[in-house]
C-alpha cells in the first residue's frame, strides 16, 4: 500500500500540521484537499496555502484515505526536498555572473524518473536552471532525487503558475526558444544554440502546448529512423542539451 510506503520526512497531514509546517519556512511541493471540506481551521490552512502560491488539488475522501489511513482531516502535505526558485528572479542573476543562459523548460513532464533523469543530464551538461508549471509537473520526492544522482540539490528548479508568461518573459529577455517537436521538419543540429536559449520539451503523450510551440522562435525534431516513433523525453533532451554543448565547445576551438 502506498501510505505503508509513504516517507514521515515526505508527507504532513491534519490541518494543524500543515500550518505550522507552512508557517516554519518547508518547502512544500503540493497540498491535496479533501473536497466538500469545510470549517473555520480548514479555511485558515486554504488561506495560507493560496497565500504562499502552493499548488492544490480537491480530492475525494478515499484518495486521502488510500494515502495515509490516519486521522488526516482532510488536508495532506507533500514536502519537497529543494528548494523552488522564480525564473524571474534568476534569470538576471546569471546575466550578472556573465553566463550565457542554458534553461530547459519542461511542458507537462510528468513522471518523476523521467524527470530525475533529465535533471541529471542537465547538470552534467551545465543547465543553469530547469522550468516547470506548478501544476501538470513530476512530483520532486525522494525517487527523483535519487534518479537525478542528487542533481537535483545542484540544479535549480523554478516552478511557475503560468508557463506561457513564463516563456515569454525568457523569450522578452533575449533567449533565443527552441521547441523540441516532431512536428518540424528541422534537423535539431542545424539550429543556432550559440547564444542564450531556453529548450523546450514536452511529454511523450501530449507534447508541448500549441500556444507556447505558437511562441517558439525555433521548432526542430529528431530524426527517428527506426519503427518506434519516439524517443524517451529523458533522452531526447539529453540530445539536445548536449547540442549546446557541442556548438559552444566549437565556438571557443
Amino acid at each position: 500500500m502506498r501510505d505503508q510506503k509513504q516517507k514521515s520526512d515526505d508527507m504532513i497531514f491534519g490541518i494543524r500540521a500543515v500550518i505550522e509546517a507552512i508557517n516554519s519556512g518547508k518547502e512544500v511541493d503540493k497540498v491535496l484537499l479533501q473536497k466538500g471540506e469545510r470549517g473555520d481551521l480548514f479555511k485558515e490552512a486554504f488561506d495560507l496555502i493560496r497565500e504562499h502560491s502552493i499548488p492544490f488539488q480537491y480530492v475525494p475522501v478515499e484518495k486521502l484515505n488510500r494515502i495515509t489511513r490516519k486521522n488526516h482531516q482532510g488536508v495532506i502535505a507533500f514536502i519537497s526536498p529543494v528548494t523552488f526558485y522564480d525564473i524571474e528572479n534568476l534569470l538576471p542573476g546569471l546575466f550578472e555572473e556573465g553566463k550565457n543562459p542554458i534553461i530547459l523548460v519542461l511542458d507537462q513532464v510528468t513522471d518523476v524518473r523521467n524527470f530525475g533523469a533529465i535533471v541529471r543530464t542537465a547538470e552534467c551538461a551545465g543547465v543553469d536552471a530547469v522550468l516547470v508549471p506548478d501544476k501538470g509537473a513530476a512530483r520532486i520526492n525522494a525517487d527523483a532525487v535519487k534518479t537525478s544522482a542528487g542533481a537535483l540539490h545542484l540544479v535549480p528548479v523554478c516552478r511557475t503558475r503560468d508557463l506561457k508568461k513564463s516563456v515569454l518573459y525568457l523569450q522578452q529577455s533575449g533567449l533565443k526558444v527552441i521547441a523540441a517537436t516532431e512536428k518540424s521538419s528541422e534537423n535539431y543540429i542545424k539550429t543556432d544554440y550559440t547564444g542564450p536559449v531556453a529548450i523546450v520539451m514536452g511529454s511523450e503523450e501530449f507534447g508541448i502546448d500549441r500556444q507556447i510551440l505558437d511562441m517558439a522562435d525555433d521548432r526542430v525534431q529528431i530524426p527517428i529512423l527506426g519503427k518506434i516513433q519516439s524517443l524517451n523525453v529523458s533522452v531526447a533532451a539529453g540530445l539536445l542539451v548536449y547540442e549546446v554543448v557541442r556548438q559552444r565547445a566549437d565556438l571557443k576551438s
